[in-house]
């Protein structure tokens, strides 16, 4: 067989037996190149879609919900419905001390406020946070740093700001960091800035201070916005949400049945949806990719068994000339791989440079929908070496056809 492929005439057969029929063999060609092609570019679309939700979501603990206080449906101990439920500072350590599994508990706050810094100003959120905030959802800090324990214990006028409030109050290039922007008339320090990609558990962007430097400024006392919970990562996150729910409502007050009381969001429900929904995608990719691909596979077997049918008097030629079949058979097994190797190639090659198109494109920038479009060697080779089976698999077919021709037969064929 080593011998049979670097065979000269061999090969000279097939350049003959594809040029006689340039026409089918091109379509053939096409039809599997599109199919590898299709695999390709799909795969890589998807991958583009999980580096982007990698880059949106990789700093968050997704084993989080956010939860706040609301207004109660039901009449309980004494309390009439549409009482306003205030979560408290001492709801921390309850949830933290009487459910298992919970790895942290964040107290967060939020206002609006007027921002000055000298003839530029705007209306912004005001976020009084703990420093662990910056490990649970992590800030791309550029320049600077986040609050620290000592901005807690001293309650200091310092804050992080993040680029839209960088845009909305400072010139381009200007060094905000270590620079004092006024709000509600109280000067602050400006410690950091980051790049900021999401927001989850409140408003997107805004300014973050120190939380005791918030309770302090706006009179909050023991009042809190919303909480954090942060679960263990071998606990069902759903199972801590509704926990922690039913604590609230029992130190609060609300009726065990009332589903309004509270609020949530649940972000690994939402980190589920989106890995499923990106799993399914890869499926069907895969689905798509390889059923494209085998259609064009039967599209070169048959074009090999009409290439047969037209070559039966060659091949009876052959056969009464000694040709054993084994050397007959090789010939057209070699020939189906040769077009699906060369279609396999093209497939390669034009859906590389279109994910490279895509990565120049829609995949750069700020606001990109893909990122980094790339499809793995691995997934390259698997894709080509199943190309290639199916191409020795489905030349056998017409290779038994042409073997199962008898001489005398071909000869006398019209």
């Amino acid at each position: 067989m080593r011998y049979f492929i670097f065979d000269i005439d061999t090969w000279q057969e097939i350049y003959g037996s594809i040029r006689k029929n340039k026409v089918r063999a091109g379509i053939t060609i096409i039809g599997v190149m599109w199919g590898i092609f299709l695999l390709v570019v799909l795969l890589g679309a998807a991958r583009g879609m999980e580096n982007n939700f990698n880059k949106l979501f990789g700093d968050f603990a997704t084993n989080s919900v956010f939860i706040w206080g609301q207004s109660t449906s039901e009449p309980f101990k004494g309390f009439q419905e549409g009482k306003q439920i205030r979560l408290k500072i001492s709801d921390v350590d309850k949830i933290k001390s009487e459910i298992k599994g919970i790895e942290f508990v964040i107290p967060r706050n939020i206002t609006q406020s007027l921002v000055v810094n000298n003839f530029k100003s705007g209306t912004i959120g005001i976020f009084g946070d703990y420093p662990l905030l910056d490990k649970l959802q992590k800030k791309n800090l550029e320049y600077g740093r986040f609050i620290n324990e000592n901005d807690i214990k001293e309650r200091k006028k310092v804050c992080v700001i993040d680029d839209e409030t960088y845009k909305q109050l400072f010139d381009k290039n200007e060094q905000a960091v270590g620079a004092y922007i006024k709000i509600n008339d109280i000067n602050y320090q400006v410690v950091g800035h980051y790049k900021n990609k999401m927001q989850m558990g409140g408003p997107r962007g805004g300014i973050h201070i120190p939380f005791s430097t918030f309770q302090q400024v706006y009179n909050q006392g023991d009042n809190i916005g919303w909480l954090m919970v942060t679960g263990k990562p071998e606990f069902d996150i759903r199972q801590l949400e509704a926990d922690s729910k039913l604590l609230l409502k029992n130190i609060h007050k609300v009726h065990p049945k009332d589903e309004q009381a509270f609020g949530s969001f649940n972000m690994g429900n939402e980190f589920e949806k989106i890995t499923g929904f990106l799993t399914g995608m890869q499926f069907l990719t895969w689905f798509v990719g390889i059923a494209t691909l085998i259609a064009g596979v039967f599209a070169i077997g048959n074009i090999l068994l009409i290439t047969v049918k037209e070559r039966t008097k060659e091949i009876g030629i052959r056969r009464a000339l000694g040709a054993k079949p084994g050397e007959i058979r090789r010939q057209i097994v070699l020939e189906s791989i040769f077009l699906t190797s060369i279609a396999g190639a093209l497939g390669i090659i034009f859906g590389g440079i279109v994910l490279m198109i895509i990565d120049g494109t829609i995949g750069s920038g700020e606001d990109a929908f893909l990122s980094n479009p790339t499809v793995d060697i691995p997934v390259v080779l698997i894709a080509v070496t199943t190309l290639i089976v199916l191409g020795t698999l489905i030349g056998l077919i017409p290779a038994q056809v042409a073997v199962s021709v008898r001489p005398i037969e071909a000869l006398s064929d019209e």
